[in-house]
């Protein structure tokens, strides 16, 4: 920037290419998110979708049970078989609707032939906020009340008051706003606001999985609650219904493994991957350990009324995802000495109360779900590390390198009223004030403000320079950042198409360092 406006008037086309890629690389490093974690949340959504097609499938199938308990006696099972159709509807419904809000997505980044199983642009940071936060059409304040209403309607389909609270849990869409947060955060900012497209889309996936969880636990209950003691020979099942398919490297894993239509007095033995499971109520626990998708299987053993064994097999499925965290300079991929540079930090399934984090070369501190990164030595690299509390238990799940600078020089400035009265910053030739903006002007002023960095400056002195008939320099000294009562001479002097100089500018910035700045031509119109 030194030099003002007479240099960029100077600058051959190529500096100015080379000036113009400069700025699109720079906004381009400030949105950037760390591929690795991008393809983490790949690798979730995929394990997640077939997660979903699994339960989808199992769903299906004690749907189609129930509806042969009706096909096989319409008096005794027509109450439950109705309730079976709303909630095999209901489910397909929400199901279907949050599909739809995953294509939109999708599209919102990569364009209108976008597939959310295929995204392009997964780092995409507006696609989320755009379809979901979009104030003319509240989809995803929308999303929340169905989620509400849904969770209301399937609660009242489960008997048992565990399982029914486990649901409600699982669909909840309630926000504790942590202590000096300002103002209130509703679910769906919590899910969708700068949200990269391919995090918002697995989140979503995630909902779906809920929703088909949600419903297989209200079938179970509904096919329980049928007497099917003339049929349960014939239509034995086994099901895993895992808490959670989503399990972080050092997390654990839990399943439930049942049979469907149980007979409480006959507890079934169950085998998984070869080895009896010691748990009467088939709980199936261990520690995840490599990443990626995993399968187990088994069967389990019934004992049928004559005495003889009923084998049923089961097969399963889970991801296990490297613990991650999400950082991102709120500025630019850099920090600035002598600033507060804000950062913003996450870990996705992680509360932000159980998110920790520290810094090298500088401190770091929490300001309500916020950091401000206060960097030390320019030149020098910061890290800063994010550690989470998970499963009781301390882990840490990312760090990131960023650069420390000193703050760039600014730019010098008048400030002036436009043409509807509204104050602007006016840097100088080639662009023209009239002689009453110039009048009304107190002083300089001094500022990086190129909607990257927004940082003012404190001009400590500054010259004026006129140009007298003969061509002869005739040097004013200001008042501080004020003009001088000479200065404002001169200013009364100047006769329209005039120019003058203002150099020798003097600025102190927030980092305390006094620097010479470049100077500016003010023209009159």
């Amino acid at each position: 920037m030194a030099g003002g406006g007479n240099n960029v008037a100077r600058m051959s086309p190529r500096q100015r290419m080379i000036n113009l890629m400069y700025i699109v690389l720079t906004a381009m490093l400030a949105l950037n998110v760390s591929s690795d974690v991008l393809n983490g949340f790949n690798q979730v959504h995929d394990g997640i979708q077939q997660t979903n097609s699994n339960i989808t499938s199992r769903n299906g199938v004690q749907f189609s049970h129930l509806q042969s308990l009706y096909e096989q006696n319409p008096e005794k099972t027509e109450k439950w078989y109705k309730a079976g159709l709303e909630l095999h509807s209901r489910s397909d419904a929400m199901y279907t609707a949050i599909e739809d809000l995953k294509s939109e997505i999708a599209k919102a980044a990569d364009g209108k032939n976008g597939d959310y199983n295929n995204l392009i642009n997964n780092d995409d940071l507006e696609a989320s906020s755009v379809t979901m936060l979009n104030p003319a059409t509240n989809k995803g304040a929308n999303l929340r009340k169905q989620l509400n209403s849904y969770s209301d309607y399937v609660s009242t389909l489960i008997t048992d008051s565990t399982k029914r609270a486990s649901v409600r849990q699982m669909l909840s869409t309630k926000v504790n706003n942590k202590k000096g947060t300002v103002g209130e955060t509703t679910w769906e900012q919590l899910m969708f606001e700068n949200m990269p497209a391919v995090a918002a889309v697995t989140l979503l996936t995630k909902v779906q999985n809920d929703i088909r969880q949600a419903e297989s636990e209200a079938l179970s209950n509904l096919i329980t609650s049928v007497d099917i003691g003339d049929v349960r020979v014939n239509e034995l099942n086994a099901y895993v219904i895992p808490h959670s398919n989503m399990v972080m490297r050092g997390g654990k894993y839990s399943a439930n493994i049942v049979l469907a239509a149980i007979d409480t007095t006959k507890r079934p033995d169950i085998f998984v991957n070869g080895s009896r499971l010691n748990n009467p109520k088939g709980l199936y626990e261990f520690v995840a350990g490599s990443v990626g998708n995993h399968e187990y299987s088994g069967y389990i053993e019934v004992a049928r009324g004559d005495g003889s064994i009923d084998r049923r097999p089961f097969k399963s499925s889970y991801t296990v995802m490297e613990p991650m965290a999400t950082i991102s300079p709120t500025m630019m991929n850099v920090l600035y000495a002598g600033i507060a540079n804000p950062i913003s930090i996450s870990v996705p399934g992680v509360p932000m109360e159980k998110v920790q984090a520290a810094m090298t070369n500088g401190s770091l501190v929490r300001s309500g779900d916020h950091w401000v990164a206060h960097p030390g030595k320019v030149g020098s690299e910061a890290e800063i590390s994010v550690s989470a509390t998970i499963d009781g238990g301390t882990q840490k799940v990312g760090s990131m390198k960023f650069r420390v600078r000193k703050l760039p020089d600014p730019s010098p400035y008048l400030a002036i009223k436009d043409g509807n009265g509204n104050t602007v910053h006016y840097k100088g030739a080639p662009k023209r004030i009239s002689k009453g903006a110039l009048m009304e002007s107190s002083g300089l002023g001094a500022a990086i403000d190129d909607d990257i960095l927004n940082v003012t400056y404190s001009v400590v002195s500054f010259s004026t320079v006129f140009l007298d008939q003969m061509g002869n320099a005739i040097p004013e000294l200001s008042d501080g950042a004020k003009f001088s009562s000479r200065q404002k001479e001169q200013f009364r002097r100047l006769k329209a198409g005039k120019k003058f100089f203002i150099n020798n500018v003097k600025a102190k910035g927030p980092d305390g360092i006094t620097r010479d700045i470049s100077p500016m031509e003010v023209a009159l119109n």
